[in-house]
């Protein structure tokens, strides 16, 4: 193939990968935005549902302790209901991981949400528990997995039509072109995983306090994933999660701009 109809080709390739994502928008009620989405929050849920057993399995499986457990889910939907969650079409269901070691949460598309129990057992309040949850209680709705999915493949068209348009089988130097443009898409979703993490704190400020905790609970949170090493030692930039640190004081900046007059007092710690 010559190196012009290589270049159309390319060309075709990118602007169908744009057109397709700008095409796709909507609005997200919770956060105010506009998001680049192609699929529904009942594929989200599906996706999610589909997903959470494998992914249980790979942290032990659900932990034994019904008490804990239930307390989990108390916390959680407590959040829920008393937020713009319990508007929302997500079905949201708490899991406790049978993993004492690994210190993490997450959530999946559509409201399945898991903490391990290694991480549970470091968190010394009630208050800190909810900061956690309801960090991921944003993730899911400020749709974050479906917006990955659809920058995803954004990105990934977009490089292989750099691939396409530069590769030369005649001249072997040019594969670092296309391995270049692999590596700016990566760098391009990292960058979203860490805008998402960052706003999923600014979300669970308010709905921690909505919930009657106290969001600066989330502060003891950061302390607990500084010990654990959470989050990686490397430049951000690098990382898919900010550094501890870095988002300890975006935390303390949303509070003071959610809470201008100070934090109202009985929210539990």
């Amino acid at each position: 193939m010559r190196g012009s109809m290589r270049f159309v080709i390319g060309l075709l390739i990118a602007a169908f990968s744009l057109v397709t994502y700008w095409c796709n928008r909507e609005y997200n009620p919770v956060t105010g935005e506009t998001q680049h989405i192609n699929m529904s929050a009942e594929q989200e849920i599906a996706l999610g549902l589909q997903a959470a057993p494998e992914m249980a399995q790979q942290y032990g499986g659900l932990h034994a302790d019904q008490q804990a457990t239930a307390k989990v889910k108390e916390i959680g939907q407590r959040i829920v209901q008393s937020t713009k969650a319990r508007e929302t079409p997500y079905q949201f269901d708490f899991h406790l991981l049978a993993d004492e070691n690994t210190i993490n949460a997450f959530a999946l598309p559509g409201g399945q949400i898991f903490i391990t129990a290694g991480l549970l057992r470091r968190l010394q309040t009630e208050g800190q528990v909810a900061g956690v949850l309801g960090h991921e209680v944003g993730h899911v709705v400020a749709r974050h997995s479906a917006e990955q999915i659809a920058k995803a493949k954004l990105t990934q068209g977009l490089s292989g039509a750099a691939a396409v348009a530069t590769y030369d089988p005649q001249n072997p130097s040019s594969a670092s072109a296309a391995a270049a443009a692999a590596m700016i898409g990566k760098l391009m979703n990292l960058k979203y995983g860490r805008d998402d993490e960052l706003e999923s704190d600014r979300l669970a400020v308010s709905f921690t306090a909505e919930a009657g905790y106290d969001p600066r609970a989330m502060l003891g949170v950061m302390e607990v994933l500084s010990e654990g090493g959470s989050g990686g030692s490397g430049p951000d930039f690098f990382q898919t999660h900010p550094n501890p640190t870095n988002r300890k004081a975006k935390i303390e900046q949303a509070i003071s701009e959610v809470f201008p007059n100070g934090i109202p007092s009985g929210l539990i710690q």
